[in-house]
């Protein structure tokens, strides 16, 4: 039976070291990156469509509370049937993901100032604590220079307690 020399142990530890110093920490950023995919793309979706909104009917649709009320507490859920058939999520053809697909985060949205600008937030507790990771983003309308209807998202997003 033929034994391992120590050269050969060494050179094999510091190739499994070398691979592991490349691997965890691209691990580790995928998985922080994938924690946040649903919420920004949630965002931008539900964001697009209010400014089509804005556009065809010269105002943002009325507020619609935290949808499901209660975030998902630590891991991804199924909305129960009728969850985001309310008048605004329906006046903005908005549900986190297709249905039957489990997601993480609730979404809120507040139209504000009459109509003219509004506030849209996804809400997550993802390990489960209590603590919610809020992201948000803004909008606004009004008219143009030409007198149609204008609306936009605000660029940034707020996030707090992205890591909670």
């Amino acid at each position: 039976m033929r034994r391992f020399t120590a050269v050969e142990l060494a050179i094999g530890a510091a190739l499994f070291g070398s691979l592991m110093a490349v691997a965890v920490p691209a691990f580790s950023r995928d998985l922080h990156a994938s924690r946040f995919v649903e919420p920004t793309e949630g965002l931008a979706r539900l964001g697009a469509s209010a400014v089509a909104h804005a556009t065809t009917n010269e105002r943002f649709p009325d507020s619609a509370p935290l949808t499901p009320q209660v975030p998902p507490r630590g891991k991804k859920e199924v909305d129960q049937p009728g969850t985001w058939g309310g008048p605004t999520w329906t006046a903005l053809a908005f549900r986190p993901a297709a249905e039957g697909v489990p997601h993480a985060y609730s979404f809120s949205f507040e139209s504000t100032s009459g109509g003219t600008a509004f506030v849209a937030q996804a809400r997550g507790d993802l390990d489960g604590d209590g603590v919610l990771s809020t992201f948000e983003i803004r909008g606004r309308s009004g008219h143009g220079a030409d007198g149609a209807p204008e609306a936009s998202v605000l660029p940034g997003m707020y996030v707090e307690a992205e890591l909670e």
